[in-house]
């Protein structure tokens, strides 16, 4: 169904990937523009990175460059308000943006200037950003069909920190908590509607946040780490997402999808 956009036509869905501009983020945006999705590509200070994203996807995709910062609610409303203006709609929302603890301290030595940053930017802007999309993902429902007919999903980015502890990144490991709780309340309260919401989990994945580590992470893995004993890269990242929501799971929501290598499997010593 073709939907009226100012002036244009857009006959495929939007989706807003949060950091969208390297790593995980550039995986799950050009893999979503493989799937026909107009991307609006989300990212905070590093435009050079966002424009070589924006270049990589699919060709004919409409994409969109958003600088916001998600921690900040002026920044998220202008983003969202961004998105809209282009498209009048966004059927994906990925929260993918976040940032790993400042300076890396031992608990015992942690600040609260690295809590405060790294649970804004981690928990609260996906918080938030999802209170917003899912209200406009129910408003375009009520108001205006025209919209209506790409099934709305939101994907929350999560980490295998979750649930494995590292104690020299504390504030990192129970913001990434949160965001699976988050992923589960949204889930529950936007089933009713149609909106599906999911937690990905990715491992060990080859970005320049795990370079400074690429190593350590190398050995780790060749010892058996996960078992299946190889980097994860952006794309496999990508992927999953895009199976959730172009609707490989139609009669799930509140999954957890471990793109880990299989790290996550509770193994005996042998």
């Amino acid at each position: 169904m073709a939907i009226e956009n100012q002036k244009t036509r857009i006959a495929n869905p939007a989706a807003l990937v949060t950091g969208g501009s390297r790593g995980i983020g550039r995986g799950i945006c050009l893999e979503l523009a493989q799937h026909g999705y107009a991307v609006a590509i989300n990212y905070v200070a590093n435009e050079p990175a966002a424009h070589e994203t924006q270049q990589l996807l699919k060709a004919g995709t409409d994409s969109l460059l958003c600088r916001a910062d998600v921690a900040i609610a002026a920044d998220r409303d202008r983003l969202v308000n961004e998105v809209l203006a282009r498209w009048r709609r966004i059927d994906v929302l990925v929260n993918n943006a976040g940032i790993t603890s400042v300076g890396r301290r031992d608990l015992l030595e942690a600040t609260e200037e690295s809590w405060d940053r790294v649970l804004a930017v981690n928990l609260k802007g996906p918080y938030f950003l999802t209170q917003r999309i899912a209200r406009e993902m129910l408003h375009i429902q009520a108001h205006d069909k025209q919209l209506a007919g790409f099934a709305p999903a939101i994907v929350n980015i999560s980490s295998l920190s979750a649930y494995s502890i590292s104690t020299n990144r504390g504030d990192y490991c129970i913001a990434k908590a949160g965001l699976s709780m988050l992923t589960q309340l949204f889930a529950l309260r936007l089933a009713e509607h149609g909106i599906r919401v999911y937690e990905v989990r990715p491992g060990i994945i080859d970005t320049d946040m795990t370079a400074a580590a690429r190593d350590r992470y190398s050995q780790l893995i060749a010892d058996g780490l996960m078992p299946i004993r190889r980097w994860g890269t952006p794309e496999d990242v990508g992927k999953a997402v895009a199976a959730l929501v172009t609707g490989a799971i139609p009669f799930g929501t509140g999954d957890v999808i471990n793109v880990d290598g299989g790290f996550h499997l509770r193994r005996f010593p042998q």
